[in-house]
């Protein structure tokens, strides 16, 4: 019996047990806080992620990814051991925010432009805060001091970095064997034709070819991309409006306050200061109430800074389900994303530490 209680589906069962007596305990908190992550989903959410959803899907039909893939060849390739339509799913990635890196991600993937093992790389280091959250929300918003916007995003962006340097390293020898299935160098091509001929005209006959290949017309092409966006956004939306119900029962039942009890413990013996445990707590659930809580909490700037690196880097619970929401239809893992969000949560936060005294307000 404690074998079966132990199986991860019995496990899954039980909590969802446990949050539906929460909801009938306390169904006026359940309501405003479907309300609210509603609210956050129609008004941040949907206007800042639903066009970039869109434009995505056109461009990967229009061939404007190949295109850019032949061009950053050269460089992913011994950087990251990525093909060059990487580089184009970093840089949408870097500037969209989470989940659209995975978006790109599964897209590429489904299209059998990249394998699993590369697109596990990929989703790890692409999952990162926009630039437009990070310096309006958190640092304008939240600490009030535009000043932090450079530390914090060097920490973010530049620890993201390094995961994807160091996920070259994941399964290598998978990849080998898997050999390549991109299809971004055209079947016609010799050997030596790419010597002879320059890389901008190569990209633009990939662009060409994978724009024939597709075949859709420009309204069947507007239709397809306006529909995946919004199911996509429609599943974003739910995960949001969920995790901020369960945020709120969790802090009506008082576990939230245990676990803030049992954060402050361990920031004391790292020598952190315990008052920020709540936004260790809050971010491991949610970004926006993790950074909030970071820059509200006056223990110390760049206490502060360092822990709201974390929860921008770690991303929160809410940002996993939605990129595994977006993995569940490839044969990509989860895994190597949680531990790469560990690992990138840690190297944020000894960068805001190791910058400080050239980038600190």
């Amino acid at each position: 019996m404690i074998r079966a209680l132990a199986h991860p589906l019995s496990i899954t069962a039980l909590i969802a047990f446990c949050i539906a007596f929460l909801m009938t305990v306390f169904p006026a908190e359940t309501l405003q806080s479907s309300l609210r992550g509603l609210a956050i989903w129609w008004e941040v959410l949907f206007p800042a992620l639903f066009p970039f959803f869109v434009i995505s899907e056109l461009l990967l039909g229009f061939g404007i990814v190949h295109f850019f893939g032949k061009l950053l060849d050269p460089f992913m390739k011994p950087l990251f051991r990525l093909p060059g339509i990487g580089g184009f799913i970093v840089t949408m990635g870097y500037i969209s925010g989470y989940p659209v890196g995975a978006r790109l991600t599964a897209q590429l993937w489904e299209q059998r432009l990249i394998t699993r093992v590369e697109g596990e790389r990929l989703v790890a280091f692409t999952t990162t805060s926009d630039p437009i959250f990070l310096i309006g929300a958190v640092s304008v918003g939240f600490f009030h001091n535009a000043e932090v916007a450079p530390l914090l995003a060097a920490a973010h962006y530049g620890g993201a970095l390094i995961i994807g340097f160091l996920m070259r390293y994941h399964l290598p020898a998978e990849d080998r064997e898997a050999g390549r299935t991109h299809k971004m160098a055209p079947p016609s091509d010799k050997p030596g034709a790419a010597i002879r001929r320059s890389r901008f005209s190569l990209a633009v006959r990939a662009m060409h070819e994978a724009r024939l290949l597709d075949g859709r017309s420009l309204g069947k092409l507007m239709q397809d991309a306006i529909q995946s966006a919004l199911r996509l956004m429609i599943v974003v939306g739910g995960l949001v409006v969920f995790f901020s119900v369960v945020m709120e029962l969790l802090t009506h039942a008082g576990v939230i306050r245990l676990l803030s009890e049992a954060m402050r413990l361990l920031f004391g013996l790292i020598g952190m200061p315990p008052t920020l445990a709540d936004a260790g707590i809050f971010g491991v659930f949610e970004v926006t109430l993790g950074s909030r809580a970071a820059g509200i909490d006056g223990s110390g700037l760049i206490h502060q800074v360092a822990i709201a690196a974390w929860v921008l880097s770690w991303g929160g619970l809410s940002v996993h389900a939605q990129v595994a929401s977006l993995l569940s239809r490839t044969t990509m893992r989860y895994k190597p994303l949680l531990i790469a969000r560990l690992v990138h949560g840690a190297i944020a936060m000894a960068l805001v530490y190791l910058l400080w005294g050239w980038l600190g307000p």
